[in-house]
């Protein structure tokens, strides 16, 4: 699917749960802005437990705006030094845990 996706790495341990909540409020938010269906349609996520990181499909204008949400929020509620995010070519399978808007 993705190749332009948007690698979020946590330096606090045990983060991923509530950051993942964080992006949920971000696809909110986003929903204002494009309606429920389209995030829904394009935006996508994964979430890599192993490697406390969570891959955000930036790869149309509803998954940048995502990203763009996503990021600030994360800023707001953990602080910048909290988290740090990187762009990166990867995939994001279609059907996998904790995935999808």
């Amino acid at each position: 699917m993705a190749t332009d996706t948007y690698r979020f790495e946590f330096r606090i341990p045990n983060m991923l749960s509530d950051a993942e909540l964080t992006l949920h409020l971000a696809q909110y938010a986003i929903e204002g802005l494009y309606g429920e269906a389209r995030v829904r349609l394009e935006s996508d996520y994964r979430v890599d437990r192993a490697r406390g990181a969570i891959l955000v499909d930036g790869g149309n204008e509803v998954g940048q705006a995502v990203v763009k949400a996503y990021t600030r929020l994360l800023a707001r509620e953990f602080g910048e030094e909290a988290f740090h995010v990187r762009r990166v070519e990867a995939v994001i399978p279609a059907s996998t845990e904790g995935c999808g808007a």
